[in-house]
């Protein structure tokens, strides 16, 4: 498919505004397959549960049984119970460990004065403060990696053909894996319960009963691939973009306090997430477009991110932009979970690697290699050199 070549995945932006302008509600040729490239579409397919169903069936079979792919009232029971680990307060506590970690990581490199952003930095730090907030030992760090990533390769169900097939036979393997570990993992919290999120997942309950194993692996699924991602993306996407508008980096350097507000471009300028997906229960008409029932529906977050309708000048990059309306985290009862923890992160990362980095480029003009994940907008790697901040 055009629209997933990596170079597409790069820069989709000058395609989505040409599919805007001449067909913002698209029958992708050849497929049962419908996208959507304009923000008000777009929002009401993210927050329309009547007209567009979460639970969705891709050309491989049904989805993963996760959260984020149920409706209410089955979603609304679910998200309650991981709700309330993702508190303002919760989120709020846990910035002292998020800096210590941020500060542990990026000690080991700055002598060397160059590293690989993703796989050094931006990769490792969203992942052991979800493997904290679980409870996972620090051991098994490398396979709770590993997992994330073949996670993310099921997004390629979408594109049918053998590579979904390879990607959907790992995971199977990969989900088996995790079963079984999760199983002695909870034996233990019941013998020995703690203060995580694994141990309040053992004792939690839906309509007076018990979680199932099957509902815990489903969210340990989707905290592993949601609790890394959009922050992943969000740092490495951030430090290109102050590469590429020196600019808006000279402005928040002089003016700090603006890095919420820089977060929120970076966010809604390169949207982690740059797809969601849905499934039309009824037919539903845009744009004099009639979507049948039944049909898998893509709302384009990042088009919908930068479209003139909702934003001035929406392809400059502009850290005091106000107001800023994006829809990157999703709206409504699907809003992400944790975005207060991806912009806690992203605020503690950007903070100190801009604090340790007196100028940074990338040492080669080679194209990045996009990440796995065909929705995920943001580079595998980021090769960097750095000159380090001396004290005076």
């Amino acid at each position: 498919m055009h629209l997933l070549s990596e170079e597409m995945r790069r820069d989709p932006y000058p395609l989505y505004t040409q599919m805007r302008d001449g067909s913002p509600v698209l029958n992708f040729p050849g497929t049962d397959i419908w996208m959507l490239f304009d923000y008000e579409s777009v929002k009401r397919a993210v927050t329309d549960s009547e007209a567009f169903s979460s639970s969705v069936t891709p050309p491989t079979g049904k989805a993963p049984d996760w959260m984020i792919f149920s409706d209410p009232p089955r979603h609304s029971n679910l998200r309650t119970i991981v709700l309330r680990a993702f508190t303002p307060r919760s989120i709020s506590a846990l910035e002292p460990r998020v800096r210590e970690l941020s500060r542990q990581i990026l000690s080991r490199h700055l002598e060397r004065g160059e590293l690989d952003l993703v796989g050094d930095y931006s990769d490792l730090l969203p992942t052991l403060v979800i493997a904290e907030m679980l409870g996972i030992p620090s051991e098994d760090l490398a396979t709770f990696q590993r997992w994330a990533g073949i996670i993310m390769k099921l997004s390629y169900a979408l594109t049918g053909g053998e590579e979904a097939r390879r990607g959907i036979a790992e995971h199977a393997a990969a989900k088996e894996e995790m079963r079984l570990y999760l199983m002695d993992l909870l034996a233990a919290r019941r013998r020995a319960p703690r203060d995580d999120l694994l141990t309040r997942l053992g004792e939690a309950e839906v309509d007076g009963q018990r979680l199932s194993l099957e509902d815990i692996l489903g969210f340990f699924q989707i905290l592993l691939l949601a609790g890394t991602e959009t922050t992943t993306s969000t740092i490495s996407n951030a430090m290109l973009c102050f590469m590429d508008y020196p600019e808006q980096l000279a402005r928040l350097r002089r003016e700090p306090q603006l890095l919420p507000s820089a977060i929120e471009e970076v966010i809604r300028f390169r949207s982690p997430t740059q797809f969601v997906f849905r499934e039309s229960r009824r037919e539903v008409e845009l744009y004099g477009q009639r979507i049948p029932p039944g049909k898998m529906v893509l709302p384009m977050i990042g088009a919908a991110n930068r479209d003139p309708g909702h934003f001035s000048e929406p392809d400059r990059f502009d850290i005091a932009r106000s107001p800023n309306p994006h829809i990157a985290f999703g709206h409504g009862i699907h809003f992400c979970l944790g975005a207060a923890l991806a912009r806690l992160e992203a605020r503690v990362a950007l903070s100190d690697l801009l604090e340790h980095f007196a100028d940074f480029h990338r040492p080669s003009d080679e194209p990045w290699k996009p990440r796995e994940g065909l929705l995920v907008h943001g580079p595998a790697r980021l090769p960097l050199r750095f000159t380090v901040h001396r004290p005076t």
